[in-house]
């Protein structure tokens, strides 16, 4: 029987929010993006500027023929 990691990848999507988008607004986005396309935060970074980079990620799970 193969393993949980072997048969699976991983999705990724990069999100950039421009300076002034406040926590509160990006965790909306954050959120939504998680409720409905299965997305989980892989990354977050804060720049100096002000500006957030976000990734997120997402299970690809391939169908492994059984007969």
């Amino acid at each position: 029987m193969a393993t949980h990691a072997a048969t699976s990848q991983w999705e990724y999507r990069e999100i950039a929010l421009p300076r002034g988008t406040s926590r509160e607004s990006a965790r909306q986005l954050m959120t939504g993006a998680a409720e409905t396309g299965h997305w989980e935060l892989a990354q977050s970074r804060l720049f100096p500027d002000g500006r957030r980079s976000v990734r997120l990620r997402r299970r690809i799970y391939r169908v492994v023929r059984t007969a």
